[in-house]
Order: C-alpha cells, then structure tokens, then sequence
C-alpha cells in the first residue's frame, strides 16, 4: 500500500463577504480534489482537543496520529528538532519571532501588525538575529548566560535557555494570535499561583523581547527594508515554549517508512520525532511563490522509497494571516493543479502498488476576517483502496460538518486512514 498525505495549511476558512458568502474552497476551481471526494469519504476532524489553542504544533500532530494530551510538550522543542538541535532534557526552548508591531506617534501605535516582519528573508533575519544576541550580552550578560539563538527560515528562530531556568507556569502568546491587538497585553505572564521564579523567569522573557525593540529600531537592515517600502522587523517576540517530547516513530506505531516534504521547520520538526525523512525540493517558500509543481513532483517519486509521503503546503495559512483572501483562492488553485492532480495521476497509473490512499485535510482553520486560527473541526476527504461512501459528497467545510464520519478526537483519524477496511495480513 502507497500512502499520501496532502495538508494545504490553514486552508478552512469561514464564508466571506469578499466571496459572496462562500469559502475559499467553495470558492476555488478545483477539479482534482473534486474528483476524489467524489469517489472517496468526506468527513471532519476535531483536531484542537479540548484546553489546547488551534496550533499547527497541536493540529498538524494530531493530524499525523499523535495524542497532543500525550505527546505535546510545546510548539518550540518540534521545531527545534528540524533544526538539529539537540537540547538537555532539562532545556527550555522557545520560538523567537521577528515581528512589526505599530510605532509610536502613528494611529498603529503599540498594535501587533505583522507576525512575520512583513515575510522578511533568511539572510536579512539571520543577520538581525546575530546583532540581536550580541545586543543582549552587552546589555543583560547574566540573564542570557546559557542562553543561545538559532536561525530558522524567515522570521522564525529558536532560542534555547539552558541556565536552569523553568517555564513551565509562564503563559506566552502567538504573535499571529494577536493581529492588530495591542502586544503588550500579551507579554509573557507567570500564570495565577505561580512562584517568585517563575515570576522571574517570565520577567526574564520581558526584558529580552523589550530591550530588543531599541536594537532593531537602528538597525541597518531596517531601514533598507523601510526604504524600500517594506515591513521592518521592530521586536523579537518569545513563545511557545516547551521541554524535548519523547515520541513514538511513526515506523512502530503503523509499521510504515515515511517521509515529509515541507517548506516549514514545524512540520520538519514533527517528521524528525516520527522518524521521517525530510525531503528538499528547490524553490519551496512558506507563501504563495513557492514552486508548487516541483512539490508535486517530489511527492510523486518519493513514493517510489516509501510506504507515506506527506506534502504540506504554508501557503493558505500565511495567506489567511494576512488577510488575503485572493492569494488563499489562488493558492488553493495551484495545490490542485500542481500537487493533487499529478499525485492522484501518478497513484492510479502505479500499477505495481499493491494499493493506494490518500488523504487529503488542513490541519485547523484559519479565517482571512480575523487572520487568525480556529478550532473549528477541520473538513477532510479519504479515497482509494477499500474506502467507499454511499453519499457522494463535495470538498466543503459545511459538506463536511453535515457528513455522518466525524472524528473526535482527531488523531484517531489516521487509524481509520491506514487500516479501515483492509484485511489483516495488509495491516502493519
């Protein structure tokens, strides 16, 4: 059996006024993802359990088949595995964002605008990051002692704080979970009951994201970016923090090789834990100018060395956090012709398989009207060997919610995925 796993990111999305009261995916042609939800089982998900916040760190990992009640210790230690980091089990790591947040004496004054410092590059972010560390052990030598940053790609990094510090009763907050909301009414908090070092240590956290608005305000970097009419990364903004998880491989649990093919250290983070390869592909991007074709591609030959290939794709999501609901419909367009096309192409002419299915599913919803996550119960569709509907159904959000296959909890989706329906000697 030929597994795929197709995750267009962030894709659900709530009716739009823009759209005459249709979703992008109501919205977009696509006669690829159409086709199998006409052969196949179209369903919901709940992929957010209850007390978790609608996270690609929670969703993507329930998607995949792991509990997060189990397995999430936070969304920082997954990305850091991408990495190749690899911390103490007593480190507490952490994500570093680059952000825009509104400056003083404009109508933005003190707002979050932009989660990803207006989508900044690799290079610009690591040479700002590099200063940024150097800013800190000038300033502040004895709170950043056993402390270290690691670029990522764009405006994601990591920071790692081996000092012995804890975190675990400090409350952090997604900067693209507060668009335009003021970012000082999210700072990190010791949670209610909390002891003087965990006050400390969020008071820690403070003084770094802050001190960090005064270098990156005179930054070089900046004021190219500003003078070529883009969005300046004006703070570093830390979140998500967790301990390293200790997590099952794939290969145990399912008896399946598997592979991931991603722009995002999240997902690649995910896909280390499970004991999946991540496969480069040229020309990825977290946004809509990624090569959508040479993933598609990728995926198509990766089935030739394993049992799962999972193509994930940030564009939608990104799209969504910006607010732009013309770039999600055409980023939708482009999976389905560029990625599900070929792959369900390449699956049905495999004649040597001994079977195939393919999933195809966003991992939570994220609306362009509030440019933020939710934890509505994400739509789906399965097809291929064994799997039939007796009602045939449309790929859409309320097709999906009205569909008598609702899976809660959502990681229980990927058993159904893999197994149902097949006889025992095709089991893993």
């Amino acid at each position: 059996m030929k597994y795929v796993i197709i995750i267009p990111d962030g894709a659900a999305d709530f009716p739009l006024e823009q759209l005459l009261g249709k979703t992008p995916f109501e919205t977009a042609k696509m006669p690829a993802l159409a086709a199998i939800a006409a052969m196949g089982h179209v369903g919901a998900a709940y992929t957010t359990p209850e007390g978790f916040e609608a996270g690609s760190d929670v969703c993507s990992m329930s998607l995949l088949g792991y509990d997060p009640r189990r397995y999430h210790t936070g969304r920082a230690p997954l990305e850091a595995a991408a990495l190749g980091l690899a911390p103490s089990p007593s480190d507490w790591i952490f994500r570093l964002n680059l952000v825009t947040t509104g400056q003083k004496d404009t109508p933005e004054a003190g707002l979050m605008l932009d989660h990803s410092a207006g989508a900044i590059t690799d290079s610009e972010a690591r040479a700002l990051v590099a200063g940024l560390v150097e800013h800190w052990r000038s300033l502040h030598g004895d709170l950043v002692q056993g402390i270290s940053v690691t670029p990522g790609v764009s405006y994601r990094n990591i920071m790692i704080d081996g000092s012995g510090r804890t975190y675990g009763a400090v409350k952090t907050t997604a900067p693209h979970a507060i668009p335009n909301e003021p970012w000082a009414d999210y700072v990190p908090i010791a949670s209610g009951g909390a002891s003087s070092a965990d006050a400390a240590a969020a008071g820690v956290l403070n003084t770094l994201m802050r001190s960090s608005i005064a270098f990156m305000a005179g930054h070089e970097v900046n004021a190219a970016r500003v003078e070529q009419g883009l969005r300046p990364a004006t703070m570093a903004w830390l979140w998500g923090q967790g301990i390293r998880p200790n997590v099952p491989t794939f290969l145990e649990r399912f008896g399946l090789r598997g592979a991931m093919i991603t722009s995002v250290d999240l997902l690649a983070g995910i896909a280390r834990y499970l004991g999946w390869d991540r496969l480069d592909v040229e020309g990825l991007t977290s946004y809509h100018d990624t090569d959508y074709a040479a993933q598609g591609r990728e995926t198509v030959r990766a089935l030739n060395a394993y049992d799962v290939v999972c193509c994930h794709i940030e564009a939608p999501d990104e799209a969504s956090h910006q607010g732009d609901w013309k770039t999600k419909v055409a980023s939708l367009e482009a999976i389905d012709r560029e990625i599900i096309r070929p792959v369900l192409d390449g699956l049905e002419n495999d004649h040597a398989a001994a079977g195939w299915r393919i999933l195809i599913m966003p991992d939570h919803y994220t609306r362009c009207g509030t440019r933020k996550h939710d934890a509505t119960p994400v739509p789906f569709v399965i097809a291929g060997t064994n799997i039939h509907s007796v009602v045939k159904r449309v790929f859409t959000e309320d097709a999906a919610a009205s569909s008598d296959l609702q899976i809660d909890p959502g990681h229980e989706l990927m058993e159904y995925f893999i197994r149902s329906g097949l006889p025992q000697s095709r089991r893993a």
